[in-house]
């Protein structure tokens, strides 16, 4: 998979789980172990979207 694709792929994925993540909080309050979880699975792929970044302005 190239670079472009990966972080395209990233992107789609990144914005599926906020739109889970804020529906899940909105009813369960942000709290929960659950949105808890949600928002950790988030932060670990715009890390990594972001190292995908940042490694292709370096090259």
């Amino acid at each position: 998979m190239t670079d472009k694709n990966h972080a395209n792929k990233l992107q789609l994925e990144i914005e599926q789980l906020r739109d889970q993540m804020v529906q899940h909080a909105n009813k369960n309050g942000y709290t929960s172990p659950e949105s808890i979880r949600l928002s950790q699975e988030l932060d670990n792929l715009l890390n990594e979207y972001q190292r995908l970044v940042q490694n292709k302005e370096l090259s």
